[in-house]
């Protein structure tokens, strides 16, 4: 039974769920850019949902359009309601999808990751909106999320699920201070906070499997261990699920491209002067020029991971696209072992693409859905020649997928058969199968539910460990660029506003803009009794 109002929904007609849905009960759902129409505006799309269910012509539709544009925190409304999905960031078809879902003042929002692809301060945004709409009309919510700390700070209740079953359920002060199930445990313990220590090379995040082993003993965070062996290859792949509290960095000196390169004092990848400035219509005859990246410079050292903060639309995975040269810079250099990149063509460009590869944000925009995943895996093995021949292909392909946690049945199936945390790992060991010596991983890991996050989190180091390989590690979530990241880059509006060591930046934020990130950063039950005073007031603090 699904009772709403004494009826049971799963007995109602379509014409009846049409009237409830949208009206009576908003969706939220994860990815915007699957559920956004590509060929109508966002301005249509929010319209569309006001003149169905309230019966208002497009005109009548459109200041409540605005206002509601307005409301979840996009910016120019006026511009964003004549723009296209794909003409937004990730974050902004988020709040889209949100002001569709709010638009005729549901009385109960099921959201479903509805924060996943938004920076921490747009997600304290909304979180704060979705709190004020609760209180002042009393709408319920289903707030479905792998992020405890936004659940702490949200939720009366908790239900926790795991294989379709429910484990434990009770009131968040119960599930947060005394779980009683092993594995809600292991879930509270498996997500880096503010205060879990920096890698460092050594520390890694304890797992699901390993809090449910019965033989492995629970690791603390501050407990000292033995160093775990490292230093496995492809060949020789070790299971991401294996939990490994300390690892030691592996000798990494006298090897070829792309494998255990020795830590080297001359920056492995630097850029300078790195600047991207696009061109918009607005109208027939109007043009805008929008700098989305003001002269950015750094340098990256081999075995080294640069993170790189920042809200959407702050320049991160445009200045990561630059990097690897899928968007062509309007200025400046990259210069990688002291070459520069910037400029080349052909089969050179080719050779660096090998050499320098990325981890997408979206799975589902960067996986082929008409390719199984064996072609997904191959195609850059046949493309760059690596292995002699299909069937020492094929074998690299599934050392890497039980590398990233998968098996081999894998190879078979297409990408919609998996989850999006499945599709991201072969995602990542697509990537990695080139064995490159620098990664940019773009919000690779904010699809992800906290244990597998804390997996592939693993897995990442313990290759770099391996085989000395760099990061750009671009992120909005602040506690895992604090945990992976050696040196940190705050962008803002495409401009480098603070940079430092990881634990300078977090310890004593020097900038307004990187303190008022640290700021917006969920804390659970800890900023809970504040939000239910007064939810704006984190906001506006």
């Amino acid at each position: 039974l699904v009772l709403r109002g004494g009826a049971d929904l799963l007995r109602l007609d379509e014409g009846a769920l049409r009237r409830i849905r949208g009206r009576e009960i908003g969706m939220v759902f994860q990815d915007p850019m699957s559920s956004l129409n590509p060929v109508q505006t966002i301005g249509q799309q929010i319209g569309e949902v006001l003149r169905i269910h309230h019966g208002l012509s497009a005109r009548q539709a459109q200041p409540r359009v605005l206002e509601l544009i307005d409301e979840v925190g996009l910016p120019q409304a006026r511009a964003r309601a004549l723009a296209y999905p794909h003409q937004l960031s990730g974050g902004q078809q988020q709040r889209a999808m949100i002001a569709m879902a709010i638009a005729c003042e549901p009385a109960l929002l099921i959201a479903d990751e509805p924060t996943t692809a938004l920076d921490v301060t747009v997600q304290r945004q909304i979180i704060d909106l979705l709190l004020r709409l609760q209180q002042s009309r009393q709408m319920s919510m289903l707030f479905i999320s792998h992020d405890l700390s936004l659940v702490g700070e949200l939720a009366h209740r908790v239900v926790v699920m795991r294989a379709g079953e429910v484990r434990e359920q009770g009131r968040v002060e119960e599930i947060f201070h005394h779980p009683r199930d092993p594995y809600t445990r292991a879930l509270l313990a498996c997500r880096p906070g503010l205060d879990t220590p920096a890698h460092g090379g050594q520390y890694r995040l304890p797992t699901i499997e390993h809090w449910l082993s019965p033989l492995a003993p629970i690791p603390e965070l501050e407990a000292e261990a033995e160093p775990a062996p490292t230093g496995a290859s492809p060949e020789t792949p070790a299971s991401p699920e294996t939990p490994a509290t300390l690892v030691t960095p592996a000798a990494t000196a006298g090897a070829g491209p792309g494998q255990g390169h020795a830590l080297a004092a001359a920056p492995l990848l630097a850029v300078q002067g790195l600047a991207k400035t696009y061109t918009l219509a607005q109208g027939w005859l109007r043009r805008v020029r929008i700098e989305a990246v003001r002269d950015v410079a750094f340098t990256l050292e081999r075995g080294r991971t640069l993170g790189v903060v920042g809200e959407s639309g702050s320049g991160k995975s445009t200045l990561g696209l630059m990097i690897t040269r899928l968007l062509e810079p309007t200025r400046g250099e990259i210069r990688f072992g002291g070459e520069d990149v910037s400029r080349v063509r052909g089969g050179a460009l080719q050779a660096w693409r090998r050499r320098v590869q990325i981890i997408f944000q979206n799975p589902y925009a960067s996986l082929n859905p008409r390719f199984t995943v064996r072609q997904i895996l191959l195609e850059p093995l046949r493309i760059h020649r690596v292995g002699a021949n299909a069937g020492e292909r094929e074998a690299l392909a599934v050392q890497w997928l039980e590398r990233v946690g998968l098996s081999a049945q894998a190879l078979g199936k297409y990408p919609h058969e998996f989850s999006s945390g499945q599709r991201q790992r072969i995602a990542i060991a697509r990537a990695l199968t080139m064995q490159p010596e620098v990664v940019v991983c773009d919000e690779c890991v904010s699809a992800l539910d906290v244990s597998v996050q804390a997996t592939v989190l693993n897995l990442l180091l313990d290759l770099q460990a391996s085989f000395g390989l760099s990061y750009v590690f671009i992120s909005h979530d602040l506690a895992v660029v604090k945990f992976m990241a050696d040196e940190i880059l705050v962008l803002r509006e495409g401009s480098i506003v603070e940079r430092g060591p990881a634990h300078t930046v977090y310890a004593a934020p020097q900038h307004p803009y990187t303190q008022q990130l640290l700021a917006a950063i969920p804390r659970g039950l800890a900023r809970r009794p504040s939000l239910r005073s007064d939810p704006s007031s984190a906001l506006r603090a």
